[in-house]
């Protein structure tokens, strides 16, 4: 069950999280623990911006920013009357990276300190790459050597830390990120004194990563819905979560909890790290205040401190369907008035059919139920157009079903793909399909899809609430492949998927066959090119160079089948196990190739 609730929670998390909160009012009831608190992460908060914003720069460079920004929290709070002291703390932030001498020109981002305020605020997040190929490697360090360096200096060490992942997830909000860093600490506590401190630190940092990776593919998608389809989307998102996980609230009361939610996302998502920041908490704040009305669930959970009281709820089971709520609400498939009711405020009338179906069928995913929020607003238009509006609208239950029936399927076959193949062919036929659709994608981002998408399935489809779970967690990998940019462009038919229709993504992509615009490249550009080094790569390496290769064959081989792509791969693997265990690998190498080069040639 604990895996299932990070499953069920982790499109929660979002707007929950909520370590950080800087009021404006000293009546705030957390403005002293969460003021000290702001104080004591301005350097952090200040790394995250830097790295998150320009990614290529250096530790030295970022550090420099943190003690930039330390120096101005320290004049502020000595003298709050200062001009400098009255200025946003975005812009201020800012102000201080174009001010840095000759940093704009040297990592290419003097036309975004030309623009002022929102302007360039928008001008630093669009210049963000979600592919961090152009990145080292992330550093490892010999246990011991962590160790030494975290007792000789925490700060730097941590700071180390949050800069490397910062610049490598540049979408996720700086809230996460500060939680990531505590748990680096916690965990880097715990391991050093351990006796094996290698298994201890792998073993918590692969909960470390499931937690950053879950979070930041929920924000990405959030973002990617505001960004391309604006806030009515968000809106909708969050009708349907809170009324899964809340579902006696009321529909006036969601509608105020909403206005906190939705009026966080421009910031959040455009990059307005500070703002971001300061609003988190007023959604935690409202629902604690309000548990009367919204869930009686969270007593406990409300009186905990404000980093814990987010986790707390999240991880509370959901409210018990009201024993007074009925299977159905037939007023809207059996109600006369229904399209006078409709026309008098569209919004506000689809928004209340969100909630009302929402709140009566938990065991659907959020895209399951904007799916059909969208098919039953294209039936009104139609019906409230017809010469019988009622005798039109009221088949809109079989017409709910029959989209039901179509997502059930493809969950139905995602599942059977599962159970039939093991983790690595799943992956290999994800990475073909993958690949054929979108063969412009980096190879390092379709590799990324085909794992994630390994996850969802082998998380969900063994259980009961299979339908859901793959729904929910393939929407997020949909949203990776769609990206976080409004004008992020990968080919027509990729495109037009990511941006038709937020609800219908996943169908859409579902249809679509290999890429008919890709024009492959006319070599081979050095994929049949091996050398005796191979053969020193240990299992994961291994594995990680024959997704590579998969990827980029189909690349140079689209129009071949899966079959055949499968049995270059065979071919591949079976030469290298030949060629490593010969006298000499390199020679090997020489003399086999050709014959796998052929193969492909006429496959």
């Amino acid at each position: 069950m604990k895996q299932l609730k990070l499953v069920g929670f982790v499109i929660f998390l979002f707007f929950l999280t909520e370590s950080l909160n800087l009021p404006t009012k000293p009546q705030d009831v957390d403005f002293n623990t969460t003021q000290k608190f702001i104080e004591e992460n301005v350097g952090h908060i200040a790394i995250i911006a830097f790295a998150q914003h320009i990614q290529e720069a250096s530790f030295e460079e970022a550090e420099m920013l943190a003690k930039a920004m330390t120096e101005h929290k320290d004049q502020c709070l000595a003298n709050s009357t200062l001009s400098q002291c009255l200025k946003l703390p975005q812009d201020v932030l800012l102000e201080t990276i174009c001010a840095m001498e000759g940093l704009p020109q040297k990592h290419n981002f003097s036309h975004c300190c030309s623009k002022v305020n929102g302007e360039r605020t928008l001008c630093f997040f669009r210049n963000k790459k979600a592919d961090v190929g152009f990145l080292p490697p992330l550093p490892t360090l010999d246990p011991e050597v962590k160790c030494q360096a975290y007792k000789n200096n925490s700060e730097s060490f941590l700071s180390n830390y949050i800069y490397e992942v910062s610049r490598r997830n540049p979408f996720v909000f700086a809230p996460t990120l500060l939680r990531v860093t505590d748990l680096i600490e916690e965990m880097t506590k715990t391991c050093c004194e351990e006796q094996d401190k290698a298994n201890c630190f792998r073993t918590r940092a692969e909960a470390v990563i499931r937690y950053l990776k879950g979070l930041s593919s929920y924000q990405k998608n959030v973002c990617g819905a505001y960004l391309k389809f604006g806030p009515q989307v968000l809106n909708s998102i969050y009708i349907v979560i809170l009324s899964h996980k809340f579902p006696k609230i009321e529909f006036k009361e969601l509608t105020s909890l909403l206005e906190h939610v939705s009026s966080k996302y421009a910031v959040c998502c455009e990059g307005d790290i500070v703002h971001c920041i300061r609003g988190r908490s007023k959604v935690m704040s409202h629902i604690c205040s309000k548990q009367d009305s919204i869930s009686n669930k969270i007593k406990k959970c409300c009186e905990k401190k404000i980093p814990e009281r987010g986790e707390c709820i999240i991880n509370s089971n959901k409210d018990d369907r009201p024993n007074d709520l009925s299977q159905r609400e037939a007023k809207f498939t059996e109600n006369e008035n229904l399209c006078e009711e409709r026309n008098a405020d569209q919004d506000i009338f689809m928004a209340k059919f969100l909630y009302e179906y929402s709140r009566r069928h938990p065991e659907l995913s959020t895209p399951q139920l904007l799916r059909i929020a969208s098919v039953y607003d294209d039936l009104l238009k139609e019906c409230c157009n017809a010469e019988n509006p009622p005798a039109c609208y009221g088949n809109a239950e079989s017409k709910f079903n029959e989209t039901i029936e179509k997502s059930l399927q493809i969950v139905q076959r995602e599942c059977k793909h599962f159970q039939s193949l093991g983790e690595d062919d799943l992956k290999y036929h994800y990475l073909i399909k993958f690949t054929k659709i979108a063969p412009q994608l980096s190879t390092d981002e379709v590799t990324f899809l085909g794992e994630e998408m390994v996850t969802a399935l082998t998380t969900c489809c063994t259980l009961s609430e299979e339908f859901a779970c793959v729904d929910n967690l393939v929407d997020l990998v949909v949203g990776e492949l769609c990206g976080v940019n409004e004008n992020r462009t990968i080919n027509p038919a990729v495109d037009d998927c990511c941006k038709a229709n937020f609800a219908f993504r996943r169908p859409c992509f579902e249809a679509l066959g290999a890429d008919k615009t890709y024009v492959p490249p006319s070599t081979s550009q050095g994929l049949f090119t091996f050398h005796a080094d191979l053969c020193q790569a240990h299992n994961e390496e291994l594995q990680r160079k024959k997704d590579r290769f998969l990827v980029n064959l189909v690349k140079l081989k689209p129009e071949l089948t899966e079959e055949a792509l499968r049995s270059l791969l065979t071919d591949f693997t079976n030469l290298v196990d030949k060629c490593c265990k010969a006298e000499g690998p390199q020679a090997c190498f020489h003399e086999e190739v050709p014959e796998l080069v052929a193969k492909s040639q006429v496959s």
